[in-house]
């Protein structure tokens, strides 16, 4: 009976105890609830200063001009004349197919040409001048005889009028007369025809045989020099292929040239973005592991949109490229789409959006509290948003700390840590 009381008490001693806890441990929680946390802060006032917008790409390198060499003729391969690497100007001969063949061809070509021309030289220098003059002494010779028998007819028909002479002679002499005028008109008849169609058929004759011995022989030696491989464009040896002694086959690469004066840099931009850009905007070409960028500008910005992706093609050429571009290699393009001088800018860090979308900075209010403020915003670039309605220029803007503080939150605005004048120093040499 003793211990059932004395375990009782034991009991009721224990929930005292846990009682008195209970309510020690809910007054310390009362009386920091009660007191305010205090976040510490960073701010920038708002400033005024020139922001550019700009847009950012992932580029490939291209030549200005790239030349795919290929032989229209199959044949053996006698020479090359460059390297790769080599230098090359526009019509230098490059390489050298095997061409005796070609070249016996032309040379027959050429000995049929010439005998062509020889031959149209003395169709229309000798032979049809001298057919025209005949027939021309001919006719002439007929008109003539024809005049004097006529003057033999008029001369005995005044005789016969007189009763000087018999019927018989001056009907005699009229016949003479018709055989007189008809040979003057058949004369005249064929010297009117050569000239009017056998000089046409004869020139016509000489000049087909002409055109056809020029054609062949031009042929032939086409096809001579088609074996003679020559560079179409001034640049830089890329690629070959093949070796001497080789099959070169008609229309397969045998030879690749590429002018790298200038390099181009082909980017897919969204069409939101792409709708700032313009021939001439400035832009700069980054390669990975090299710090200093190459200066270069929008040359082209597509009209239409690329069917497979829906983006605009946008190509930035650099007039003095860096050795260290090299066609085919994939760069960073940042570039400048337009800029607002004197515009209203904050830092991109100190800009958020609310659960509806809208745009809102947070300001370090003069009782220490948060202030969160609606704002526009315009356009945004390295690192900066330019604001047009909400704060004004001296505003301070919480740029550090903000992400997740709730409104009207008490806050401790803490100075940027100052580093020593001799790290600034060694920044400054760097």
């Amino acid at each position: 009976m003793k211990i059932l009381v004395h375990r009782h008490q034991l009991r009721s001693r224990l929930l005292l105890l846990a009682l008195i806890f209970a309510v020690i441990t809910t007054g310390c929680h009362s009386a920091e609830k009660e007191k305010e946390p205090v976040i510490s802060v960073h701010v920038t006032p708002v400033s005024r200063s020139s922001i550019d917008q700009t847009v950012e790409a992932e580029g490939i390198v291209f030549p200005l001009q790239q030349a795919v060499i290929a032989p229209k003729i199959t044949s053996t391969i006698k020479k090359y004349l460059v390297q790769r690497g080599s230098q090359v100007h526009q019509g230098q001969l490059l390489a050298v197919l095997e061409n005796a063949d070609l070249s016996a061809a032309a040379e027959q070509s050429k000995g049929e040409f010439e005998q062509a021309q020889a031959s149209y030289a003395t169709t229309t220098g000798a032979n049809l001048p001298e057919e025209l003059q005949k027939a021309e002494l001919d006719a002439a010779s007929a008109k003539a005889a024809f005049a004097a028998q006529q003057k033999i007819y008029d001369n005995r028909k005044d005789l016969f009028r007189q009763g000087a002479i018999p019927r018989h002679d001056l009907d005699a002499a009229e016949v003479t007369l018709a055989q007189a005028r008809t040979q003057a008109e058949v004369a005249q008849r064929q010297l009117d025809d050569l000239k009017r169609i056998g000089e046409k058929e004869a020139l016509k004759s000489a000049s087909g045989q002409l055109s056809a011995a020029r054609g062949k022989y031009l042929g032939a030696t086409s096809q001579l020099a088609y074996s003679e491989i020559r560079s179409p464009i001034n640049g830089v040896v890329t690629d070959r292929p093949q070796f001497a002694g080789e099959l070169a086959t008609a229309n397969q690469p045998l030879l690749t040239v590429m002018d790298m004066s200038r390099v181009i840099a082909k980017a897919h931009v969204a069409q939101t973005d792409a709708a700032f850009l313009k021939a001439g905007n400035k832009a700069q070409i980054k390669i990975s592991g090299i710090n200093d960028p190459i200066d270069a500008r929008v040359t082209l910005v597509s009209p239409a949109l690329d069917a497979g992706s829906t983006t605009v093609e946008v190509w930035v050429e650099s007039k003095k490229p860096s050795p260290a571009l090299k066609p085919g290699m994939t760069v960073s393009l940042l570039i400048t789409a337009r800029t607002v001088k004197d515009a209203v800018v904050v830092s991109d860090s100190a800009v958020f959006k609310n659960s509806e979308g809208s745009d809102y900075v947070v300001i370090a209010g003069v009782d220490n509290h948060a202030e969160f403020t609606p704002v526009e915003t315009g356009i945004r670039g390295h690192g900066q948003v330019q604001i047009i309605s909400g704060v004004i220029v001296g505003d301070p803007v919480i740029t550090s700390g903000a992400y997740g503080l709730p409104n009207k939150a008490l806050i401790q605005v803490e100075s940027a840590k100052e580093e020593p004048a001799g790290e600034n120093q060694e920044k400054d040499k760097d």
